[in-house]
């Protein structure tokens, strides 16, 4: 009888199915790591319009004549 069959036979209905982070959060491996993904797609973002945003009012803005410091 080979490894899978055994583990098979064990797991009885649970086997194949993906499982949680921990026993009492009902949160799958899988739905751990798109929430990686998408916080660390945020973080960028969130970096890139920060620096955008820096850009304007430090050079854009004083070329314009905008907030200008007396």
């Amino acid at each position: 009888m080979g490894d899978s069959k055994r583990r098979k036979e064990v797991l009885g209905e649970k086997y194949g199915q993906e499982p949680n982070i921990a026993p009492w959060l009902p949160i799958k491996k899988s739905q751990a790591q798109k929430f990686v993904d998408w916080s660390t797609r945020g973080a960028w973002i969130g970096i890139g319009l920060l620096v955008t945003y820096w850009i304007v009012i430090r050079f854009i803005g004083p070329a314009f004549g905008w907030w200008q410091v007396n």
